[in-house]
């Protein structure tokens, strides 16, 4: 029997409580590990007296895990019209299946993973597999802050509206699939440009009391990686927990990385309609910034450092409880309350290449190095419903919701360090810089209604308001306290429509136009320095994502081709001004223009039988991006604004292609993958020749050779090797325009990875 709506209440009211008292407990929680570790310990203990009946012959869900290894040509699916609450039709969606695949996890290698979703741009910047630096559509790929990015649907931008990159770092040996929907999507999640990306984690095998799985892998460059995970059942209650443990010495010299992240995620299902879910993560991770190269550099030697002092250290808390209630056969109830908090910490000598980083020989030491530390606290609450009913004789789909942020971010930077070499945060009495808080409140109302015209025609209109304001207050050494304050509301409509047309029961086409926005980010309202200031009137970037596909299949041949176009509107940027007071030159960050990129993308894959026990299937991921300025000017040299319009968008190759051959003879499977990746310019101003420091000029294209097998020696063991970049070429993929440092960024060489997985 159902719960009664007065049970019911009750039940919402205890866990919003619950959520606050959970969600508050981890603000002042002093070691996160330690509680990692004992509420594993009570898992664990509290499942002992059942372990001595589980029985070795409950093997019920081993012939569906036989099955997906051996349709390894099913690495990428869409999302279904509805999942849960939300609701997907009429959008370009892409789920990457990570258990189906033969790719290098234990280091994340994005052009791998992603390799079947056309047109995503890598930005390489650390080889080590502590982020993911990923953009589709001309976007911006740094740590994929274009993207709404979730983790079991929970949110791990850092935050959303003051630096909204993730710096949340999850391990890939823990991830089921990864689901992609493109900016179309904007109504129901949240209002970035790029999309929505979601890590869905594995789940315990519930046939069980007690399930073990680790994955080990060793490779080139000092490369050591264990993950470890338990899981099971116990009556009403699910449990999976995972440590995961990576160290490498890195590609280039001082590029030493270390990381650490825990998990734990419980679930109780009361009711045979009601689920409750508390979930823990934690990431934390300490990288040595090898430094920028210029182009004589990294042409001498790309393994090079020009830093040995630099250090970068994220470190974050994930906590979360949900609620999932199928209230009737067609209405869903779905609650979230979860937190991002942690700190973003860099100690650096933040110089050019061209600055060498070596001993004054008057203090026979150091430069002092530079320390910033971002601080974090993020919560998000969402309440969602949907609603399936029927109208005009074929069924409907309403998807409504509230969603409220609140983030306090901190800001403290330009510290004086220590001229020593070792990790060290210790600044001098001077004190910070900067010392800023970043407080935004936001409330989101959404509504999307899938109107079914006719058995192969739906329709599907929505709405997003946003209602909320940023406010930034603190100090700043170089400039007046009345120059400080900022404040940037954010009261506005945003409107979009879906729509999807069934050609036969394996093909269809959709089509999509949402409009979406991206908030003036913390570092766009911060004046560098005393000759810089920010437009007190400047606003959000806004625009929208418009598309146009077919996908299907015809026996073995399976497609998805889409054309779309993305304008960006509001870009911030900056000009050169004369002041009056100064009676100098300044430097005014503003919104300089709007920008487009039309492109086509195209995903095909062909999957043949050679023999009982030989299979193969090729495929191919194009995209072709045409990404320009409309009308933009920027600031050139000290004093001059020119205009940019018809140049080419920086960071966006016209051509990004990978092709892929994968051949599975009984228990061994063997992938080839050629990427390809065309040149692009580093500034707007489209300079082709390098400036001396690199900071500026084209970024060659590039063309890369992965080889990747797996073998099933028995049910529970599988061995894997990956041989990334076999020609080892040298490249690299952007010249960033600040952090970790402008100039080259040379990517990893040949490398190779063996790995073990064991379950039990």
């Amino acid at each position: 029997m159902p719960p009664s709506h007065t049970g019911v209440s009750l039940c919402l009211y205890f866990f919003f409580g619950l959520s606050v008292m959970y969600l508050h407990s981890f603000v002042i929680m002093k070691n996160p590990v330690s509680f990692l570790t004992a509420l594993t310990s009570v898992i664990l203990f509290a499942a002992s007296p059942v372990f001595g009946q589980i029985s070795t012959d409950s093997l019920s869900n081993q012939t569906l895990r036989e099955v997906a290894v051996k349709a390894p040509r099913e690495t990428i699916l869409r999302m279904p019209a509805v999942q849960g609450a939300y609701l997907w039709a009429g959008k370009k969606t892409e789920v990457v299946s990570l258990q189906n695949m033969d790719v290098n996890i234990a280091e994340k290698t994005p052009r791998q993973v992603f390799a079947k979703v056309p047109g995503l741009f890598v930005y390489d910047m650390d080889g080590a597999g502590n982020q993911t630096n990923i953009a589709t559509r001309g976007l911006d790929p740094h740590r994929g802050w274009e993207y709404n990015i979730h983790t079991n649907g929970l949110m791990t931008n850092s935050d959303l509206y003051g630096y909204p990159a993730s710096h949340f770092s999850l391990p890939f040996e823990a991830v089921e699939r990864i689901e992609l929907v493109r900016g179309t999507g904007a109504l129901q999640y949240g209002a970035q440009f790029g999309g929505m990306l979601n890590y869905v984690l594995k789940r315990p095998d519930t046939t069980r009391a007690f399930g073990l799985e680790s994955i080990n892998s060793a490779g080139s460059f000092g490369l050591l990686s264990t993950y470890n995970a338990v899981g099971g059942k116990i009556g009403k209650w699910q449990y999976y927990a995972f440590y995961s443990k990576r160290i490498s010495d890195g590609y280039r010299d001082n590029s030493a990385s270390d990381y650490n992240g825990q998990g734990l995620v419980l679930q109780f299902s009361a009711a045979e309609n009601l689920t409750l879910k508390a979930e823990v993560f934690r990431s934390n991770y300490l990288y040595r910034i090898p430094g920028p190269l210029t182009d004589a550099q990294f042409a001498e030697n790309p393994r090079q450092a020009t830093r040995s002092r630099n250090y970068f250290n994220p470190e974050l808390l994930l906590p979360a409880l949900s609620l999932e209630w199928q209230i009737g056969p067609q209405t869903r109830l779905a609650w979230t309350a979860s937190a991002v908090l942690g700190e973003r910490r860099s100690v650096q000598f933040d110089r050019p290449a061209t600055v060498r980083d070596t001993i004054n020989a008057a203090t026979l030491a150091y430069g002092e190095r530079q320390v910033d530390i971002d601080g974090f606290n993020s919560f998000t609450t969402e309440l969602r419903l949907l609603q399936e009913y029927i109208l005009f004789g074929e069924k409907s789909v309403l998807s409504a919701g509230i969603q409220y942020i609140h983030n306090d971010m901190s800001r403290r930077q330009q510290g004086k360090g220590s001229t020593g070499s070792d990790y060290d945060l210790t600044i001098s009495a001077a004190g910070w810089g900067r010392d800023l808080t970043f407080n935004t409140r936001n409330t989101a109302f959404f509504l999307e209604n899938k109107f079914q015209i006719s058995p192969r025609l739906f329709v599907s209109p929505g709405v997003r308001v946003e209602l909320g304001k940023s406010d930034m207050s603190g100090s700043v050494s170089y400039l007046p306290p009345a120059d400080v304050a900022t404040s940037i509301p954010r009261n506005f409509p945003l409107f979009g429509v879906n729509a999807g047309f069934a050609i036969n029961e394996q093909q269809s086409l959709y089509a999509g136009w949402s409009q979406a926005y991206r908030p003036v980010l913390f570092k766009d309202i911060i004046p560098g320095n005393f000759y810089e200031r920010t437009d007190p009137n400047m606003k959000d970037a806004k625009g929208y994502n418009l598309e146009l596909g077919w996908r299907g299949a015809a026996g073995p041949l399976k497609w998805d081709f889409s054309a779309f176009s993305l304008e960006y509107n509001n870009r911030p940027g900056s000009l050169t001004s004369y002041s009056d007071l100064l009676d100098t030159v300044i430097l005014f960050r503003t919104n300089i223009g709007d920008s487009r990129t039309n492109g086509l993308e195209f995903f095909a894959e062909y999957g043949f039988r050679i023999s009982d026990n030989l299979h193969a299937s090729v495929f191919t991921s194009t995209a072709y991006m045409d990404a320009q300025y409309l009308g933009d000017s920027v600031r050139v040299g000290s004093s001059e604004n020119r205009s940019i319009a018809g140049n080419r968008i920086e960071s966006v190759p016209e051509w990004i292609s990978r092709n892929g051959l994968n051949i599975k003879f009984k228990k061994l499977s063997v992938s080839f993958l050629y990427s390809y990746t065309g040149a692009s310019f580093a500034d707007p101003l489209n300079t082709a020749t390098p400036n001396a420091t690199g900071a500026v000029g084209l970024v060659p294209a590039y063309s890369l050779l992965d080889l990747n097998a797996s073998f099933r020696a028995t049910e529970n063991l599988i061995l894997r090797i990956s041989a990334n970049n076999l020609t080892d070429r040298q490249y690299f993929t952007k010249r960033p325009a600040f952090y970790p440092g402008p100039g080259v960024w040379p990517s990893d060489g040949r490398s190779v990875v063996f790995t073990v997985q064991v379950r039990l």
